[in-house]
């Protein structure tokens, strides 16, 4: 898969609220109701991200906040599958 280029990257971050494109990745802090929520988010992402075969450089899970980050290291870079999995998190329930 090709790396974006920075106009396609910021065309595809419009549609993706809260999300920022930073060092190469693009990143979001999730806010949750509590840590047990925290905790099935972060499994639910790991879940997701295993069947796609396409892990994440990290989640941070903090008491009531989960931050994730992507980046297609194989490509150097950002790419679409980056940007599909951004959109599907998003439709997970947290």
């Amino acid at each position: 898969m090709d790396k974006l280029t920075e106009e396609q990257i910021n065309e595809s971050m419009s549609s993706l609220p809260g999300w920022k494109h930073e060092s190469g990745s693009i990143k979001k802090v999730f806010k949750t109701s509590s840590y047990p929520a925290s905790m099935g988010f972060v499994t639910a992402i790991g879940g997701y991200c295993q069947k796609r075969n396409h892990h994440p450089d990290y989640i941070l899970m903090k008491f009531k906040e989960v931050e994730v980050s992507f980046s297609t290291h194989s490509a150097g870079g950002i790419t679409e599958n980056d940007i599909e999995i951004a959109r599907d998190l998003e439709k997970i329930p947290i």
